[in-house]
């Protein structure tokens, strides 16, 4: 199965993603954020940059990332050259 590179040496199982959420700063995005890092759900995978999208799996688990979401939803359809086969 074919994961989705999302930046500084980060993957994600499109399979397992519900959601890509392009308004990282919006005030719902923002509760749902802080209520996912208080129940331990949180992934941070920005290495530090500015949070641009917001990835949600069927586990109930928040992926923040440090690339635009139009990147993301093209590279976990196979239309970017994100895939690899590891």
């Amino acid at each position: 199965m074919p994961f989705v590179h999302v930046g500084f040496g980060h993957w994600l199982n499109p399979d397992r993603v519900v959601a890509i959420i392009a308004q990282p700063r919006s005030n719902p995005v923002l509760r749902m954020i802080q209520a996912r890092r208080e129940a331990g759900m949180l992934l941070d995978l920005t290495s530090g940059r500015r949070t641009l999208g917001v990835v949600v799996t069927d586990t109930n688990q928040v992926v923040l990332v440090a690339l635009q979401p139009e990147t993301v939803a093209a590279r976990a359809q196979g239309r970017d050259g994100g895939l690899d086969e590891h």
